[in-house]
């Protein structure tokens, strides 16, 4: 069947077309996306590249990883390279993609791979897919690699999965934005063969990955994923290409369901019947309802049950939606089309009141051939009690229920029978019957189309009654007024019917209308909203006047507790223990809710992009309160722009404390620094006096020298604590420079205790590192300071006679330093406090020192890519452990060793 084009709307065609004319400057981005690694990527990339070479494009190589494969390298060979940018990280050389230099050569296609990689500090960008961007931007094409693991929405469940957390991530815009996706896929057992063979990673750190991520569960379920999200987004591109071409049939590429909902008790059986569809093959699902002018005149209780259905829906995880429209055909097959859904379920529509009448399935598949349609029975007792339905089949409301309308059709047909009546001998019929036919369409704009059909019939019997000869009777003179009676009701029925209507999408279009204005000035509100106590005025206002109700904003203190904004906001009926579970559980609660419905304050969570950020609490002023699903959505909308606003002033206070935590650091390690250097010479004099007078002849008397002696040790204490200020300085500022080699631990600690001797002669010291400890990777005059630093700290808080015991194993890729001792311990809660700048113990009266000995270490450990932590030893006393990277020492050649 050839496809169905509709005309397109010229705005969007304009819209398309500055949007062509913006993509045709931009660069072309294709993304080589795989699994894992080593399943082909960057060869693929290089395979695809050396055609377009010698297909004559200018081409260059960014960055390529190799990673010591050799049939990589081998493709790379004979490709321009645009050489690495050197950049000097913490005394080591690191080599990164040079941006500038590519955008200088400016090639047509640029091959840049690991999409994810973080850019060493000091680069433009931190992470390599910004460069990327930049490089689109300039007009270059850009050839790039990517695995599942490191998109961002995938992130957390594939570490669920493997349980290895990938830090490095890449948006999911950036993927979805790409103008290609080429699938490298490999099995699992290929791609275990691989590694085995050596082709992913060296024999060691290939043992390595088959124990850990490369297992077969793992790489099953990554596959399963890559496949996946490439689908969606193969997907996402039908989907464009059918709104580009106007395309209106539906492609069933992908398995989705749509369930159109009634307002009948059979509902609920619908919607279960399409979650358990739509869990058996796996796909996604909606659920709509159409609003008709009938079905809008429906009782509180029969639209109450919509909305439950709706949220059942929505529960079962399904998109719901509230539409509204004349024909519910019309509305669903449309939604359908725009959707690209290829199965309708549908409820088995009651007896036909009549026989020519079709029921909804088949004016469903009339509309839309290319649509399957599932029916679903109703349980007996729900097609007798089943409000009208979808389909729109349920006979008209009854004259009881709405007679007021049809009194006033009926007084409307005689005030004008009446007011032309003395008319008839100066009017012509033909204007009469335009006088009744303006009635009854007048009737229809103001009642509804009960009342203007009634007045179309009344207008026809009253001018056969009262007009036509002979008058007062039934009967005609003339066959011809048969035509006349039966061309006046259908043009009165017609246009009564279609006025009605219009009436109703005017009416829903304004609704509308008001919603997305309301929706806008509360946007622009509480954009340029700087505070807490802003935003919660403007919510308030904003709900008061779109919902008529009184509201209480909440927000997180500093604490994570929940707390109003303002404390004049006074609303008595709020229940502090509903308003926690709703905040707890990030769900409704309260009022026309799940979850205790009878609560007067409906609680709705605020939730924004990165966490839940409070709570509103919205108390109606009616005494009954229903909200409609157009109310529903508005009320979720309103609530996501407070949470983003809430949000929003988070960060800017976070990045303010920052700022201004940064600018004291840098003043304090600039008056540190100052100060270590301005000290240091006068202290050194001093120390030098001090002697002098120890060596001066004679000797000084005995009280004397010990004077001479404390000023010395007290000039070498104040200097060391000086260098301490100096160092912390220095390495807070960067200035630092590591100079590591491979070197045996037991030098070091063998340094630090001879120079700490004197400080350590009241403690046992037990040494305890085993003879086959690896060579360590480390700058050994930093290290010393490291074990200098932690022995001087064992000593001061330890009474005399205690024991410190240092030792060292190794533990999978690093070596674990421990130091211990059997004291009184840390302060219960202060692990982590004591390793801040000027932090001290429990007995720091009694202990000299600023507290800076062990935020040294930390910044020495951490410079060394290491950790260190400390904790309370069950038996009593202090523990500090060193971690270090273990790595791979070179090898002494043996002629070294003969």
């Amino acid at each position: 069947m050839a496809e169905a084009l509709a005309r397109p709307d010229p705005d969007a065609l304009l819209a398309q077309l500055e949007a062509e004319a913006n993509q045709a400057r931009r660069g072309k981005l294709k993304i080589f996306f795989g699994a894992s690694p080593g399943v082909g990527k960057t060869y693929a990339m290089l395979g695809a590249a050396r055609l377009l070479l010698g297909q004559g494009v200018d081409l260059a190589v960014g960055v390529v990883e190799t990673h010591g494969r050799s049939e990589t390298a081998t493709l790379l060979q004979g490709l321009e390279l645009i050489p690495l940018r050197q950049i000097d990280y913490k005394g080591h050389q690191l080599q990164e993609f040079d941006l500038d230099a590519a955008l200088a050569r400016a090639p047509d296609l640029i091959l840049i791979d690991e999409l994810a990689h973080s850019n060493a500090p000091g680069s433009r960008h931190p992470k390599r897919w910004q460069d990327v961007e930049e490089l689109l931007g300039a007009g270059i094409d850009v050839f790039t690699t990517v695995n599942v693991q490191h998109l961002e929405s995938l992130n957390d469940v594939i570490g669920g999965i493997t349980g290895t957390k990938v830090w490095e991530t890449v948006p999911d815009h950036v993927f979805d934005s790409a103008d290609e996706i080429v699938l490298v896929d490999l099995p699992h057992e290929e791609l275990l063969q691989r590694l085995k063979d050596g082709k992913v990673y060296i024999p060691q750190q290939a043992e390595r990955a088959v124990h850990n991520f490369f297992r077969k569960g793992n790489l099953l379920a990554l596959r399963e994923l890559a496949l996946r999200r490439t689908a969606d987004r193969v997907d996402d591109d039908v989907q464009a290409y059918r709104r580009e071409k106007s395309v209106t049939t539906v492609w069933q590429t992908q398995e989705s369901l749509l369930v159109c909902l009634s307002a009948g008790l059979g509902s609920n059986k619908l919607i279960r019947s399409g979650a358990r569809l739509a869990a058996q093959f796996n796909v996604p699902w909606h659920a709509v309802y159409v609003e008709t002018p009938r079905l809008q005149r429906l009782p509180a209780e029969a639209r109450a049950r919509i909305l439950r259905t709706l949220k059942l829906a929505q529960d079962l995880g399904a998109t719901t939606a509230s539409l509204s429209g004349h024909d519910p055909v019309a509305v669903a097959v449309a939604y359908a089309r725009d959707h690209n859904l290829g199965k309708v379920i549908i409820g088995r529509d009651s007896e036909r009141l009549w026989p020519w009448q079709r029921s909804f399935a088949e004016r469903i598949g009339r509309a839309c051939p290319e649509l399957d349609v599932i029916l679903v029975a109703r349980h007996p007792d729900e097609r007798e009690s089943a409000s009208p339905a979808l389909s729109d089949t349920s006979p008209p409301d009854g004259l009881a229920r709405h007679w007021p309308g049809y009194a006033w059709a009926s007084l409307a047909v005689a005030l004008v029978t009446v007011g032309t009546a003395p008319l008839v001998r100066y009017l012509d019929l033909a204007n009469i019957v335009m006088v009744f036919l303006l009635a009854a369409v007048l009737v229809a704009y103001k009642l509804g189309r009960g009342p203007g059909a009634l007045a179309a019939l009344l207008s026809v019997a009253a001018f056969d009654f009262f007009f036509v000869q002979p008058r007062f009777s039934f009967s005609v003179s003339d066959v011809q007024y048969l035509l006349t009676f039966a061309i006046m009701l259908g043009v009165a029925l017609l246009i009564g019917q279609l006025t009605a209507g219009l009436k109703f999408q005017a009416m829903v279009a304004e609704s509308r209308e008001q919603r997305m204005r309301a929706l806008f000035e509360m946007a622009r509100e509480l954009s340029s909203a700087l505070t807490n106590e802003q935003i919660a005025d403007i919510s308030e206002r904003f709900i008061e006047r779109g919902f008529a109700a009184r509201s209480v904003l909440l927000a997180l203190d500093a604490k994570d507790k929940l707390v109003r904004i303002s404390e004049l906001d006074t609303l008595p009926e709020l229940d502090a223990g509903i308003a926690q579970w709703a905040f707890d559980h990030n769900e409704l609660a309260g009022l026309s809710t799940g979850t205790l419905p009878s609560a007067p304050v409906l609680y709705v969570p605020l939730k924004a992009p990165m966490r839940t950020r409070g709570l509103l609490a919205l108390l109606p002023t009616r005494s009954q309160w229903t909200a409609a699903p157009e109310q529903q959505r508005l009320l979720e909308t309103s609530a996501t722009l407070m949470a983003i606003a809430l949000e929003r002033v988070h960060f800017i206070s976070v990045a303010q404390e920052a700022l201004i935590q940064m600018e004291s650091e840098q003043l304090r390690n600039s008056l540190l620094a100052a100060l270590s250097h301005d000290l240091r010479t006068p202290l050194t004099v001093l120390t030098g006096l001090a002697d002098s007078l120890s060596l001066a002849g004679p000797p000084l008397p005995k009280a004397q020298a010990e004077i001479a002696q404390a000023i010395r040790e007290e000039a070498l204490r104040t200097s060391a604590l000086v260098s301490n200020l100096l160092d912390m300085a220095r390495l807070q500022s960067g200035n630092v420079k590591i100079n590591r080699d491979w070197q045996p631990l037991e030098e070091i600690v063998g340094v630090a205790l001879q120079s700490r001797a004197q400080l350590m002669a009241g403690h046992s010291v037990q040494v305890l590192l085993p003879a086959d400890l690896p060579l360590l990777y480390f700058d050994p005059i930093l290290m010393e300071r490291v074990f200098c630093n932690l022995l001087e700290n064992a000593a001061k808080y330890t009474p005399a006679g205690s024991t410190i015991t240092l030792s060292a194993r190794q533990s999978g890729d690093s070596v674990e330093i421990i130091l211990e001792d059997n004291g009184p311990g840390l302060p219960a809660g202060k692990e982590e406090a004591l390793f801040a700048k000027f932090a001290r113990g429990k007995n720091e009266s009694t202990v000299t020192g600023v507290g800076l000995g062990l935020s040294i270490v930390r910044a020495i450990v951490e410079a060394h890519e290491g950790t260190v932590s400390a904790e309370n030893r069950a038996s009593g006393g202090t523990r500090f452990v060193i971690r270090l990277p273990a790595g791979q020492a070179p090898e002494v050649p043996k002629e070294v060793i003969e």
